[in-house]
């Protein structure tokens, strides 16, 4: 069953109502009724990016670091915000470099997500490595340490399974690097 185009919301004008680490933009939209309303938009950078390593024995490369927001350690991937003009690519080879030391080779697309089409308009594009070389990490947030950690992919998929894993870039990747071929079933 085909879905029919429906109207969308009109953008009258909009302004930053905070810009620090994040930015949240105020939207005055014309809903299709006419109505006109405010929305708030999280607009903190022009996309985001992940990368899933893998290492030459199979293994997974992950990053662990510490989340505030849900105040725990998570697995993620090393990831983070392209800056202003900055191709995604090149801002996934940067990210992967400065959070685990190792500079990547190779970087094919795997999908590209919103994390929260609610209330962000940030894409979220996920890349999959299979070869390094040495690189340079970069230490100088304070409020960014993380460790990079090798997990085997059978640990991972249990610790998917056991809902350890809450990151979504991660969970999408795994799926979608099985659906594409690159890693095996989810087990």
């Amino acid at each position: 069953m085909a879905l029919m185009d429906e109207p969308g919301w009109e953008l009258l004008s909009k302004r930053d109502i905070y810009r620090g680490y994040v930015t949240l933009t105020e939207h005055e939209v014309m809903l299709p009724n006419g109505d006109v309303t405010h929305y708030e938009v999280d607009e903190s950078y022009p996309c985001g990016v992940a990368v899933l390593g893998l290492t030459e024995s199979g293994h997974i490369r992950l990053a662990r670091e510490y989340r505030y927001p849900v105040g725990r350690w998570i697995y993620d991937l090393p990831g983070g915000g392209a800056n202003i003009g900055e191709d995604p690519v090149d801002a996934a080879r940067r990210e992967y470099e400065e959070e685990t030391g190792l500079s990547p080779v190779d970087l094919t697309h795997l999908h590209t997500f919103y994390q929260n089409p609610g209330r962000s308009s940030v894409p979220v594009h996920l890349y999959l490595c299979r070869s390094v070389v040495s690189g340079t990490p970069v230490t100088d947030d304070p409020q960014e340490v993380v460790r990079t950690v090798e997990m085997s992919l059978h640990e991972l998929d249990d610790r998917i399974s056991s809902g350890e894993i809450i990151d979504p870039a991660l969970l999408i990747s795994r799926l979608i690097a099985a659906q594409k071929g690159y890693l095996p079933p989810v087990s």
